[in-house]
């Protein structure tokens, strides 16, 4: 094993960095905590490390003082946690003199590995190392790893490339743009037109439409085998297949278990509704889906009432749904949710005393700022609108908010009792 590591420490000092798109996410270095890059397979995980790489290679850090190594290199298939040790033994035998200097770590996919934080705590105590992490299941956010890590580590969730680094990718705008005459909102327009269908996993970027699908159907059987199927020992595959595809199918919609469970049964699809739970888990846990309960102060309340399931990326329900039956609205509304993820607001949707619904009740983690949201594709159906605007001034009355805002394709204007009607292409890039 000494010399495989040998070669793969060989491999990455010898190898020339890849061209990168800076990501907006911040990536900080504080002292005595690892830190934790999760996200779905694809979204730009590696890459985002690269970013670091070279970003502390441009302050004048020499390489030898890092070290890189992917955890899924077919090379360390056999690599368990007794290994670990030989990656210290031979990293400083080859660089002795960095015993004295603070050197940078970053190990790829490391959940992989059974037992891995315990590593990772060892370095964290032992030795001046700064410590890089990526991986991709939210395990790594757990609170038993957390406990083991003993608070020493800093979770960054990585997301396939937003509204605006989609617009830096392609060129459109070296900057966000700030002014919204009629040339850059005609740019925007059409950038979203593309963004709305292909989403922003990075690879598939500049290929063609058939290419993307194929390849995005590719990311998902590659989760399902590699972050559930074989993490988890699941043997009903077809159940689990089956519950991605409605998942899909279901995507900005209120989602039940149980009469899923009934839908799979009246097909003789055998499956107990526990495991289509866990399955469901096993989803969510590798950032393939996300559920949002409804806001209420009661736990009955919460529990006897469906959630709503949202996907991490447009392009993935895009490529697993044919395009005529994908409700528009639906796709409006997951990018909605998504860019409120991105910005870290805790998220639930809303049924008023009065019987209506309001899309999302976002609440900033960190500022604790509140806000409605109301998603509407367009304002021409009055009676459909008038009806989104009943259940928002509703939701703003029994939580006593006075702002909210209702997000379309492409009407804007202001309304009465301080609600305003946003574009999604202005509003995602505010």
């Amino acid at each position: 094993m000494k010399q495989i590591i040998s070669q793969l420490i060989d491999d990455f000092h010898e190898r020339k960095l890849p061209d990168l798109m800076p990501r907006d996410i911040p990536l900080y270095e504080i002292h005595g905590k690892a830190s934790v890059i999760i996200g779905m397979r694809r979204s730009g995980k590696t890459w985002f490390l690269f970013q670091k790489i070279k970003s502390l290679c441009d302050k004048g850090i020499n390489k030898n003082r890092m070290l890189y190594l992917n955890f899924e290199d077919d090379r360390l298939i056999d690599f368990h946690v007794s290994k670990f040790q030989d990656i210290l033994d031979v990293y400083y035998a080859r660089f002795p003199n960095n015993k004295n200097h603070r050197c940078y770590f970053f190990l790829d996919e490391i959940q992989r590995i059974q037992h891995w934080e315990s590593f990772i705590r060892r370095l964290i105590d032992t030795e001046n190392v700064q410590i890089f992490i990526s991986g991709s299941s939210s395990k790594l956010l757990s609170s038993e790893i957390a406990t083991c890590l003993r608070g020493r580590s800093l979770p960054i969730v990585m997301y396939p490339f937003s509204f605006s680094e989609f617009l830096r990718y392609h060129n459109y705008f070296s900057t966000v743009p700030r002014s919204f005459g009629s040339k850059n909102a005609a740019i925007l327009r059409n950038a979203m037109n593309q963004y709305f269908i292909m989403g922003g996993f990075p690879e598939v970027q500049l290929l063609e439409k058939q290419l993307q699908t194929e390849i995005l159907q590719g990311y998902l059987d590659s989760v399902l085998l590699k972050d559930i199927i074989e993490r988890h020992h699941v043997t009903n595959i077809t159940a689990l297949k089956y519950l991605l595809r409605q998942i899909m199918h279901s995507c900005s919609e209120k989602f039940s278990i149980n009469k899923f469970y009934h839908t799979m049964k009246s097909m003789s699809v055998k499956c107990s509704k526990d495991n289509l739970y866990t399955y469901m888990e096993y989803l969510t846990d590798a950032f393939v889906c996300y559920k949002i309960p409804i806001h209420t102060l009661s736990e009955k309340t919460r529990i006897v009432n469906p959630v709503k399931v949202y996907v991490v990326d447009n392009g993935l329900v895009n490529a697993m749904t044919f395009r005529h039956t994908v409700n528009n609205g639906a796709l409006l509304e997951n990018l909605v949710f998504m860019h409120l993820l991105r910005k870290g607001y805790e998220i639930a949707y809303i049924n008023t005393q009065s019987g209506y619904e309001t899309d999302f009740f976002a609440k900033h983690s960190v500022t604790g700022d509140m806000h409605l949201f109301q998603v509407c594709w367009d304002m021409s159906n009055e009676k459909t609108f008038n009806r989104e605007l009943r259940g928002m001034k509703a939701a703003m009355q029994e939580l006593s908010l006075d702002n909210a805002s209702i997000i379309t394709w492409d009407d804007e204007q202001v309304l009465e009792h301080n609600i305003s009607v946003v574009p999604i292409w202005k509003w995602l890039i505010l």
